[in-house]
């Protein structure tokens, strides 16, 4: 990204520790986990207090509200390249790859950013790879903001945009940056989003179904940390790839090409 940089270079500074990706990624504890756990019963109470204390308005004006830094990049970084719900790319790409994000982790953070890129223009928009994203949560609270967030962006075929927007503006764990201002922010980036119809969906029953059911999946693929990444032929089973270190663009083209020949 050519824009920001200075921003966040502050909010990299302000973090408590930086960014470590033991084996599997970054790693959840059972207190954070249910931390997460108390933050979705918590969301309903807040925005309730919310509306209290602004007089009836649970979340900032989209009117009111800027743009995020990169937008501009963000949006050419997946123009043309087709999205839906939760899946980037051609539907019939001989290859899928699956990942789990947390969008406050900053190991996910640096390899959408820094990674992905590359990949989504030599194998995804090429046809040869398709993405599939399952948001979990589980370094805290803002961690479940975030991805209910997401998953009702997803139900307007917005889901990668969001939340690579919210990659790129990302602030310290558990700091607060994860707010309504900020989802606000991001969903008014994205060109052609009903940002009043992804707020109002955060809530739903059926985001509520779907972040379950990412649980669920992350459960049977033992999921321990993120980014974790599932990689296979289409319909197929797909395999953890695992590298020693957080995975590079070339240490991940080699594995979809392995996949692909």
């Amino acid at each position: 990204m050519t824009s920001g940089k200075q921003a966040r270079r502050q909010r990299q500074q302000a973090a408590a520790r930086p960014p470590v990706r033991s084996t599997g990624g970054r790693k959840a504890s059972p207190k954070v986990l249910l931390a997460a756990a108390a933050g979705i019963a918590g969301i309903a109470v807040a925005i309730g207090l919310a509306v209290v204390f602004s007089g009836g308005s649970s979340t900032p004006s989209p009117t009111t509200v800027s743009a995020l830094p990169d937008s501009p990049a963000v949006i050419q970084l997946f123009k043309g390249i087709p999205q839906n719900g939760n899946v980037l790319g051609k539907a019939s790409a001989p290859v899928t790859m699956v990942e789990y994000i947390d969008l406050q982790c900053p190991v996910c953070r640096a390899f959408e950013t820094e990674t992905m890129p590359t990949i989504i223009d030599r194998y995804v928009r090429t046809g040869k790879v398709k993405v599939e994203a399952r948001t979990i949560a589980f370094i805290g609270p803002d961690s479940v903001t975030g991805r209910l967030a997401a998953i009702a962006a997803s139900e307007q075929n917005g889901l990668f945009d969001f939340a690579q927007l919210l990659y790129a503006n990302q602030g310290p764990e558990n700091g607060g940056w994860l707010d309504d201002t900020m989802i606000t922010a991001a969903a008014k980036s994205i060109p052609g989003l009903d940002v009043q119809a992804l707020l109002a969906a955060r809530d739903s029953a059926g985001v509520e179904a779907t972040a379950k059911s990412y649980d669920a999946q992350a459960k049977v693929d033992g999921v321990g940390g993120t980014p974790a990444l599932y990689i296979g032929k289409s319909g197929g089973k797909l395999a953890a790839f695992s590298p020693e270190s957080a995975p590079d663009a070339a240490a991940l083209s080699a594995e979809l090409d392995r996949a692909l020949g």
